[in-house]
This record gives structure tokens, sequence and C-alpha cells, in this order.
């Protein structure tokens, strides 16, 4: 037997469901900063400046707070019974963008192809709980935040609530300018009762 209860040989699982019953430890819970720290400020300051130029319409100014080689996804989520595999399928994703692709998608916006978008979306990105961690590189934050978007679409629709949970990375914090260099979100909903996802989370 080994050192931890499994026959020689078994290696201990490294993901929660490959074993059934068997729960994953935990990872230690990694403190944020404090709210009053410059870089947590600076942080927030990014996520409610970035919430006014999308709710205003302004995509060029949002291309220009991306850093060169940002990743931009919002994952699709599974319900599962307790003990499954997991709720996040990271292999399939409502958006799977870099720099490119997000022009691309901004540029669109601007012809008279975007059907999903004419007439326009009006939104209001409300930010809350932020949080804001430290990681190995000394100008690269990771910040947890959530997200409530109210959309509204022309006179025939009902209004959406999209919720849900971001995880970024910003890097620039020694000083610079912040950048959005990843974005990873998580919507509350397996399945969006909204017509189309064409705005930006």
């Amino acid at each position: 037997m080994s050192s931890a209860g499994l026959p020689e040989g078994t290696q201990h699982p490294s993901t929660p469901g490959e074993v059934p019953g068997i729960a994953a430890v935990p990872a230690p819970r990694q403190r944020p900063l404090d709210f009053g720290d410059p870089r947590h400020l600076a942080a927030c300051r990014f996520l409610l400046e970035e919430a006014l130029v999308l709710d205003e319409r302004d995509f060029e100014a949002w291309l220009a707070m991306l850093s060169p080689d940002v990743i931009y996804r919002v994952q699709v989520r599974a319900t599962t019974t307790r003990g499954g595999i997991g709720e996040r399928t990271p292999l399939v994703g409502h958006y799977d963008e870099d720099l490119y692709s997000l022009r691309k998608r901004v540029a669109r916006l601007g012809t008279s192809f975007a059907w999903a978008e004419d007439p326009p979306s009006r939104t209001r990105h409300v930010v809350s709980n932020i949080c804001t961690f430290t990681t190995a590189q000394e100008d690269v934050l990771r910040v947890r935040s959530y997200q409530l978007v109210f959309r509204s679409r022309g006179d025939l629709y009902e209004p959406d609530l999209l919720c849900g949970e971001r995880t970024d990375l910003l890097c620039g914090a020694n000083g610079q300018e912040l950048r959005l260099s990843r974005r990873e979100v998580v919507l509350d909903e397996s399945v969006l009762r909204t017509q189309n996802l064409a705005i930006l989370l």
C-alpha cells in the first residue's frame, strides 16, 4: 500500500470525479490583497472603467485596454450530479477569442451585417465582489469578480440578465497602465435564456 492508502502503482486522482466518492483535497485559499492596497484599487478602477466603455459602446477604447496576447473565453457550463466530473467544459465555449478575432468582432458591429446587434443592445455591466491576488509575476495580477449584465434590445423582446464570475489576468501592475491579458467567464446558467450572445462580458 502507498502512503496515500492506495495500492502500489495506483496514481492518486488529480481532479475531482476521477474516483467516485473521493473528493479532491482543496488547495489552500490564497489571501486577496487588502482593499486599500494600491494594486487592488488600480484593478477595481480598471474593471469599472471597462464597464463604462462597454456600456457606452466605445469598443475601440475597449480594444485599447487589451494586451496584444489577450485570451478571452466564456465557458459553457454543464449541470452535473454531485460528485460528477465538474461543471465547466474547457474544450467548449461561447467565446474563445484572441486580439485578432476580437478586433474582427468589433469591426463587424460597425457594418450592416451585425444583425444580432441591429438595433444595438442597451447594456449595464454591474461589477462587484472584486478580489485581487498576486501572481508569480510581479507585474501580473489575478482578479476575480462577479458580473451582472442587464441587456435590453429593441421594444419587442424581454430584457436579459446574465450573471457570472470572471477571472482576469491584468498585466502592468508594476506602475504601468493595466491591460487585460486573459479573461475566463463562467456564467451561472447552463442554458442561456437570451436570443444571442453578441455582447461583450
